[in-house]
């Protein structure tokens, strides 16, 4: 059985009532402390953001170091070789001569050490003289070097000059053409002369060959 076509009529279907605003919160410190709270997260996020930023652009990995340039970190290097000595005495005033040797007398030392050596540079030869002398103090050892730095003081006599090394060709370490250094450490000063075999000149080659030469005093001890 169908049934009859039904058209309802206003009164037959109730309204809808319509959904009303949500208020916003109440103007007054509530809401301007969340306007604060918001602006706040907002510079939080943009700082966190350029950190990252920071980070990305200024890598922290450290560069690979450069290696110098051997001509900047390679220092001459000499090889010197045991002629005589080393010859070791405690009577200082016994091996020094002139002015050296009136100070001996004066302030006696606590040991005495002497040796000789060579070195071959090139065509160039050289012999080398290395002195360690121990005094009871430092200030004593200032005063020793003080004195042989002087020209026309006099020294210790090395290996050469008293006669302990035999050799003909040795040139003559005490001479005006020798090259001189010495060092003060503590109560040890040590004092070098090195020359030429065979009448070679060099003085640049001759200053290196004695200032590398005070090294040598360590062994000596």
């Amino acid at each position: 059985m169908s049934h009859p076509h039904f058209t309802p009529g206003p009164s037959d279907t109730a309204p809808i009532p319509a959904v009303p605003a949500q208020p916003g919160p109440p103007p007054g410190p509530s809401r301007n402390r969340a306007l604060l709270l918001r602006g706040a997260g907002l510079v939080a996020i943009a700082v966190v953001a350029g950190l990252v930023w920071y980070l990305i652009r200024h890598d922290s990995t450290p560069d690979e170091p450069v290696a110098e340039s051997p001509a900047t970190t390679t220092k001459p290097a000499f090889d010197y070789k045991l002629a005589e000595g080393p010859v070791k005495a405690t009577d200082c005033a016994a091996n020094a001569y002139s002015g050296a040797k009136k100070f001996f007398q004066d302030n006696q030392c606590k040991s005495l050490a002497r040796a000789l050596y060579t070195v071959q540079s090139g065509d160039a030869k050289a012999l080398v003289s290395v002195v360690l002398v121990t005094m009871p103090d430092a200030a004593k050892a200032t005063e020793l070097k003080q004195l042989t730095d002087r020209d026309g003081t006099g020294n210790v006599s090395d290996l050469v000059r008293d006669g302990t090394f035999h050799d003909t060709d040795a040139p003559k370490l005490s001479g005006d053409e020798a090259e001189y250094e010495s060092k003060a450490s503590g109560p040890e000063v040590t004092i070098v002369l090195t020359d030429f075999y065979y009448g070679h000149h060099d003085k640049q080659l001759l200053n290196r060959i004695a200032k590398n030469a005070l090294k040598l005093s360590g062994k000596l001890r």
